[in-house]
């Protein structure tokens, strides 16, 4: 059995890993539109920030190596949870149950790991 499967595998999995970052941008294609669309009221139409979305992934596909594109992705992932963990620490200090004793360490750990993912943007290097 694992004779018939095992050549087939690879095409398998590197098919699956294609179809899952596919469908990946189509639908993040498909939000910024939505996106920027509703942003703008209406100024800006979707089918306009498709282009510009295309044309910004063809100009980057073009002029940077793959190493390159990865380094700016993961420092997108990691500013947009910075904001995320700034947003959690600003709620957390605004919590109407800042009577619960652990109410700061919750603070201090959105703090924390704001700091933390702000450093990952500033710092984060392409692999070689």
């Amino acid at each position: 059995m694992t004779a018939f499967v095992a050549p087939v595998l690879p095409t398998m999995l590197v098919a699956a890993a294609l179809a899952a970052q596919f469908s990946a941008a189509v639908a993040d294609t498909g939000g910024c539109g939505g996106l920027a669309e509703e942003v703008t009221r209406g100024r800006v139409k979707a089918r306009l920030s498709y282009l510009f979305i295309g044309v910004c992934g063809i100009f980057l596909t073009w002029f940077a190596d793959i190493y390159s594109i990865i380094a700016y992705a993961s420092r997108a992932f990691a500013l947009y949870y910075a904001l995320q963990c700034a947003i959690a620490m600003a709620f957390a200090a605004r919590s109407p149950t800042r009577h619960h004793r652990r109410w700061r360490h919750h603070v201090v750990l959105f703090g924390l790991l704001t700091v933390l993912a702000l450093l990952v943007v500033m710092f984060g290097r392409p692999a070689e």
